[in-house]
């Protein structure tokens, strides 16, 4: 039965689709991975949601304070251009109330009032008087304009209709840019009408503009109803350029956005009052803004900065927990496979135990009835084909010999036999066993290199089990290197266990053979005249297992094969029963 562990880490592996045939460390890389995916997706979607929010909340707060910012502006431009305005209207309206139409048409007269004009009103170029009929009658300036007609002009009409008027910008005699502040006065007897006209240059205007733009206005200029631009702009042009589509649609400054060359603006647009003209105020948009542009990619950087660190704490935390659950799968894996191999130990071993009963009867039957025709072809004389007889017999009882040998080991197997624990010095084990040997090994020319630790500690063991133990080990070991082989035996404490190697330089067992070694009936041997029986191995990882030790195999095809007996010096068994 699984485990609820191995169920949870097959859920997280692969979702609910368990893929067969992966070992401990490819599940363990598998969950590493969707680990590493999940906690990375979990903390990083809610970053991201932060950082997203971060940059919506401070693009509003910002898009605000430049809607603020460019309001502001244009009011106090505004403002500013319509004080200007009416201090150069009040002082014209003062000129006019306070001289009659005889004393301003006096050139010596116009000319004192326009140098005190001027020095109150630095931008005006000049004053000039006009009649009813449009004809100029004084003039106070750096122009030729005496005696000129102004019937036809625009502002002409406008100044009798509204009484004060400012012109739009034009160009008139003179051929440059200006614009007029125009004042109609009437005599007393109201038989008179003229007017008292003071011009300025555009480029005035300019220079105003320039003095009071905002450290944050992209552009600023001013235009007429008929959307034509009284002043320079950075962008659009020069004094008449005609600019569609911006006007202002009621009073007040009204905001919008607009792009100009792929980038975003917000214009500010307002009428200046007692004018013709729009005043329009042009800021950069939040979006292209050195503030948004610093704080967007700071951001991004620590996003990206966070996301790095939580990738790395996600990669450690996955493979940390991968770890963690891939060697409690192994040890698992280890403890089901070891008690599967108990478990098949204990059934063969019943079996066995039967079959051998089983058998034991007739090959005793054969072995009496073979060893009575032996006697009774003793004690005959000769007849024809007595050798045949005679070898017949003799190979029968030794095929009685081989089948008693195993029905043997398979009771040896299957039979619990007495544990007897008492110190035993693995040295003299060793060299006991290799007595036993001597003579074989001497015979195949198999040279025996020992390598004994001298003061080995001792432990508590059972000496005749260990030295059936490492007989059958050093037994399989000769016969895998066969003749002219090297069989290498060292012994070393570890502080904790004492370890007994035993190598050799054989063929070596292939990797899809090993994990098998220790199955009853197993073997490698394929050699006819040194086939086994399959339970050398069988049983000696059995008696390894009821002594407390361990037993390691390493093999390498073509180098050679290391079985590795380890002994803990405390086993904590007691003698054992046949129970």
């Amino acid at each position: 039965m699984r485990s609820k562990m191995a169920k949870l880490t097959e859920a997280l592996f692969f979702c609910g689709r368990p893929q067969e045939g992966m070992n401990a460390r490819g599940r363990a890389r598998c969950l590493q991975r969707s680990l590493f995916v999940i906690m990375l997706v979990l903390t990083a979607v809610p970053l991201g949601v932060i950082t997203g929010l971060s940059l919506f909340q401070y693009r509003e707060l910002l898009q605000e304070e430049v809607e603020l910012n460019a309001r502001w502006g244009a009011e106090n431009t505004k403002q500013t251009i319509e004080a200007f305005l009416g201090r150069l209207q009040s002082s014209v309206l003062f000129v006019a109330e306070s001289y009659e139409f005889e004393e301003l048409r006096q050139k010596e007269k116009l000319a004192e009032i326009f140098l005190r004009f001027k020095k109150e009103h630095p931008g005006v170029v000049d004053l000039s008087v006009i009649d009813q009929d449009g004809i100029q009658h004084a003039y106070v300036g750096p122009f030729d304009l005496a005696g000129k007609n102004y019937s036809g002009s625009p502002w002409f009409n406008q100044a009798f209709a509204r009484r004060v008027f400012v012109s739009d910008v034009f160009l008139g005699f003179r051929k440059i840019p200006h614009f007029v502040v125009a004042v109609s006065k009437s005599s007393p007897d109201g038989n008179r009408h003229w007017v008292l006209r003071a011009s300025l240059d555009a480029s005035t205007l300019d220079g105003f503009l320039a003095a009071i733009t905002p450290e944050s206005t992209d552009d600023i200029f001013l235009l007429n109803s008929e959307g034509k631009l009284q002043t320079i702009s950075r962008f659009y042009g020069g004094v008449g350029t005609v600019l569609l589509g911006v006007q202002a649609k009621k009073r007040g400054v009204q905001l919008s956005r607009e792009k100009r060359g792929g980038r975003e603006v917000l214009r500010a647009v307002g009428e200046v009052d007692n004018t013709p003209w729009v005043l329009v105020v042009e800021q950069q948009g939040s979006s292209e803004r050195r503030a948004w542009l610093v704080f967007r990619n700071q951001l991004a950087l620590l996003f990206g900065v966070c996301l790095l660190l939580v990738a790395f704490c996600a990669h450690r935390i996955a493979r940390f927990l991968a770890n963690n659950i891939r060697a409690a799968d192994e040890a698992r894996e280890a403890m089901l496979c070891e008690t599967e191999h108990t478990a098949k130990l204990a059934s063969i071993g019943r079996l066995a135990a039967g079959v051998a009963h089983e058998i034991n009867n007739p090959l005793s039957i054969i072995g009496e009835k073979a060893g009575l025709m032996q006697d009774l072809l003793e004690m005959s004389g000769e007849f024809p084909h007595r050798q045949r007889f005679h070898d017949s017999l003799a190979s029968l009882q030794k095929a009685v010999g081989r089948s008693r040998t195993i029905t043997h080991r398979l009771l040896g197997f299957a039979r619990r036999m007495e544990v007897s624990l008492r110190p035993v010095q693995l040295n003299d084990t060793v060299s006991e066993v290799l007595g036993f040997i001597e003579k074989e090994a001497l015979y195949q020319n198999i040279r025996l290199e020992l390598d004994l630790q001298p003061g080995l500690p001792t432990i508590n063991s059972d000496c005749g089990q260990l030295q059936q133990i490492f007989l059958n080990i050093v037994n399989n070991a000769m016969d895998a290197v066969g003749r002219d082989g090297i069989i290498s035996i060292n012994t070393k404490s570890t502080g904790q266990a004492v370890q007994v190697a035993i190598a050799d330089n054989g063929p070596g067992i292939p990797p899809e053979l090993l994990k098998n070694i220790f199955e009853p009936f197993f073997t490698t041997k394929s050699s006819p005249e040194k086939m086994g029986t399959g339970l050398g191995l069988a049983i000696t990882y059995g008696l390894v297992k009821k002594l407390g030790g361990d037993i390691e195999v390493e093999s390498e095809p073509g180098r050679g094969t290391i079985f590795r007996i380890i002994f803990p010096l405390k086993t904590g068994k007691k003698e054992h029963g046949n129970g």
